[in-house]
C-alpha cells in the first residue's frame, strides 16, 4: 500500500520500520518540527524524522494541518491510507478523508479506557492491572473510532519507558497484520461503558507528594520514568527518582511525610515509606542510591521538599 506515516516520538519508530520492512510504499512521513534540546538548545529532529531520513523517506513537519495549502499537499501524495502513531497534531476531517482508505491510529491503551494524550502514564498512575494496544480507525472525536485489533499486556511493575517500548513493538506488529487484511478487515465500535480520558501530563505532577501512600508514590515514580522523572528537592537541588521500592520491614523510626527515616534514604510517606533504588542529581548521571550516599550522605530526619 501507499502510505503516509504520521508520528513523532520513539513510540512511533518501530511502526515506521515495520511498514517499510513489510514492503509498503511509505510516500512521506509527517512529524513534529525540530525542537530545541540539550544544553546548547540546538534544534533536534524528532526520532521519526531521523528514522525516515535514514530510510530515504520524504519528511514534512508542518506546524498545522488546518490550512488549505497544507491540506492540498497532503492529498497530493495520493496515499491509500494514513498511519498515525503519537503524531501530536489534531487532524482535520479533510485530512482524515484524503487517503483512499482513511487513517488508522496505533493507540497505547485498551480503548475506550484512556483516550487521549498520555495513556501509558495514566494507566500506571491509576494502578491498572493491564493495558495494551488498540488499532482504531480515526474520526473527528478524540480516540472514539471503531477498533480493528487489540492486544493486552500486564502492567506488572513496568516503568512508563519500559511499557512504552513494549507497546511500540506490539503496535508495529498489529498494524502490519491489519494492513495485510485491508480493505475488508472487521471493525468493532467501542463500547459506551468504561470511557476514561488520559489528559496530558503537567510538569507539576512529577514533583513527588510524600503525603500520599507509598504505593501511590511508587506508581508516580514509575509513571514518570525516565522522563520527566519524579523528583524532590534537598537544599535547593533537584533529585529525580527513577526506580524505588516500598519499605515494609518493621522497626523503622517514624517521621513525617517527606522525612528520611534511616541513613539509606528511606523516605516517609502517608502510611509508610519508599526507598529510591536509582536516583539522579541535577546535571549528573543516574546512579544506584548506595553509590550516591557514599559520596553524599543524607542523614535520618532530613526533610525533603
Amino acid at each position: 500500500m501507499r502510505i503516509i506515516f504520521m508520528g513523532t516520538p520513539d513510540f512511533a519508530v518501530p511502526a515506521l520500520k515495520a511498514l517499510v520492512a513489510a514492503g509498503h510504499d511509505v510516500a512521506a512521513c509527517y512529524t513534529q518540527p525540530p525542537r530545541p534540546a540539550g544544553r546548547g538548545k540546538q534544534l533536534q529532529p524528532s526520532p521519526v524524522q531521523r528514522e525516515a531520513e535514514a530510510l530515504g523517506i520524504t519528511v514534512r513537519h508542518p506546524v498545522s494541518l488546518k490550512g488549505a495549502e497544507a491540506q492540498a499537499e497532503f492529498a497530493a501524495w495520493g496515499a491509500d491510507i494514513g498511519i498515525v502513531a503519537a503524531y501530536g497534531l489534531i487532524l482535520p476531517q479533510v485530512v482524515l478523508d484524503a487517503p483512499r482508505l482513511g487513517c488508522l491510529n496505533i493507540h497505547g491503551s485498551l480503548l475506550p479506557r484512556w483516550r487521549g494524550a498520555a495513556p501509558v502514564q495514566r494507566a500506571i498512575l491509576a494502578g491498572d492491572d493491564e493495558t495494551g494496544i488498540t488499532i482504531m480507525r480515526m474520526e473527528a472525536g478524540l480516540d472514539t473510532g471503531p477498533m480493528l485489533a487489540i492486544e493486552r499486556t500486564p502492567l506488572a511493575r513496568k516503568t512508563a519507558g519500559e511499557l512504552t517500548a513494549e507497546l511500540a513493538e506490539t503496535g508495529a506488529r498489529l498494524m502490519v497484520s491489519v494492513l495485510a487484511d485491508l480493505p475488508g478487515h472487521p471493525e468493532v465500535a467501542q463500547p459506551e461503558a468504561g470511557v476514561t480520558y488520559a489528559s496530558k501530563i503537567d510538569k507539576a505532577e512529577s514533583r513527588l507528594d510524600f503525603t500520599k501512600s507509598p504505593e501511590q508514590v511508587e506508581k508516580s515514580i514509575r509513571a514518570f520514568a525516565p522522563a520527566p522523572g519524579a523528583w524532590f528537592e534537598l537544599e535547593g537541588e533537584r533529585y529525580r527518582i527513577l526506580q524505588a521500592e516500598i519499605v515494609r520491614r518493621p522497626g523503622l523510626a517514624v517521621y513525617g511525610a517527606g522525612e528520611t527515616i534511616d541513613d539509606q534514604l528511606a523516605i516517609g510517606c502517608g502510611t509508610g515509606a519508599i526507598r529510591p533504588i536509582l536516583i539522579q542529581r541535577a546535571g549528573r548521571p543516574a546512579m544506584v542510591t548506595a553509590d550516591l550516599l557514599r559520596g553524599h550522605p543524607i542523614k535520618a530526619g532530613t526533610a525533603l521538599r
